[in-house]
């Protein structure tokens, strides 16, 4: 049976990004500083293709985070490319050409968009029925393997989405 897995830095006054996101800016203004324990450690940085990286603690958080991943569910903003709808030559994303999921990912939105295939088997999917939706279909694709809801916030907080 597979589990829904959520795991997000989060600061003691609820934030995990920066005010005003952008393309210079994925995690918001200051928002790089919430997540540099993740940034720094061995499992992280393999997975985005970087040498080195600490071990101990922090490593073991965050490779458990990947165990027996299948599929990832995430909002647009996690995604990247903004907000309305897409442009006839949309973005691709934050992640580059190989992102760092290596599996279905499943992209909440209120636009539609044809599947994007990446490297490293990573496909995007864009979903515009909601949540309970992705997750049937991201449970379907991640095969007895469990689900991860990569967030952001608003996808982790708001069940009954789209309103």
């Amino acid at each position: 049976m597979s589990l829904l897995k959520f795991n997000i830095t989060i600061s003691l006054d609820g934030y995990i990004a920066g005010p005003n996101q952008s393309v210079t800016d994925p995690l918001g203004e200051g928002g790089e500083k919430l997540h540099e324990w993740a940034f720094a450690v061995r499992t992280f940085r393999e997975r985005h293709g970087m040498e080195g990286g600490a071990t101990g603690p922090d490593d073991d958080i965050a490779a458990e985070y990947f165990q027996n991943i299948g599929a990832t569910i995430m909002g647009r903003h996690m995604f990247g490319g903004g907000d309305g709808p897409w442009r006839n030559n949309p973005w691709n994303g934050w992640w580059g050409d190989n992102p760092p999921f290596h599996m279905p990912v499943f992209v909440l939105t209120h636009h539609a968009r044809d599947p994007l295939e990446m490297q490293g088997e990573t496909i995007f999917h864009f979903l515009t029925e909601g949540i309970h939706a992705a997750l049937e279909q991201a449970k379907d694709a991640a095969r007895g393997k469990d689900v991860n809801l990569g967030g952001g916030a608003n996808v982790a907080s708001n069940t009954s989405w789209p309103a």
